[in-house]
């Protein structure tokens, strides 16, 4: 029996109204941490022109992989092992990251390793978009412990800045959450 997660459930339609836009140039994503994978066989179904490749950690990956197996479409590649911590980052290059829910449970130096990884791996031009709750100027999008782990936005700031990444937006989502989008522009002719 596949893994299920309500939230997932809850959420998918609105990310995949905010994928639609911010990818819609896009052709190749990489998802960060894919979890159950209900998330990658949704939006592959719904953005066909995208090749969808899902990841996990290795130890993660058979309940992905079987998911992936039994509701994926063509354009939803089989599962790769990813553990963001990894320097560099064994994948293909793409054009789009996006990763839910995934920020605010690693530690903040795998998070300074995701984004490091993603300015690895993103062509220019590219995308990152990330789901999940976060800190904007010291208030929560969410009520939670203090000591969760939801990031600070300027700290993020900080990170993809420096690989060459420029904010592009900020969507609201249900549950306080937020789908933040940065942008690699094109190298200058």
């Amino acid at each position: 029996m596949l893994t299920l997660s309500e939230a997932c459930e809850r959420n998918k339609d609105p990310i995949l109204e905010v994928l639609r836009s911010e990818l819609a140039a896009s052709h190749s994503v990489l998802e960060v941490g894919s979890g159950t994978g209900q998330h990658a066989v949704h939006f592959a179904a719904h953005l066909p022109h995208l090749a969808w490749q899902p990841s996990e950690l290795e130890e993660l990956l058979g309940p992905l992989a079987e998911r992936i197996r039994l509701e994926g479409r063509s354009n939803l590649r089989a599962p790769i092992a990813l553990d963001a911590r990894d320097h560099p980052w064994q994948v293909a290059p793409v054009d789009a990251v996006f990763s839910a829910n995934t920020l605010h449970i690693m530690a903040w130096s795998a998070v300074r390793e995701f984004v490091r990884g993603v300015g690895g791996c993103l062509a220019a031009p590219g995308v990152l978009c990330v789901y999940g709750p976060f800190r904007f100027r010291g208030q929560h999008t969410r009520t939670r412990d203090p000591d969760s782990g939801i990031r600070d936005f300027e700290a993020l700031e900080a990170l993809t800045r420096a690989q060459g990444l420029v904010f592009s937006a900020d969507h609201a989502m249900p549950a306080n959450n937020r789908t933040l989008v940065w942008r690699r522009l094109p190298a200058a002719a």
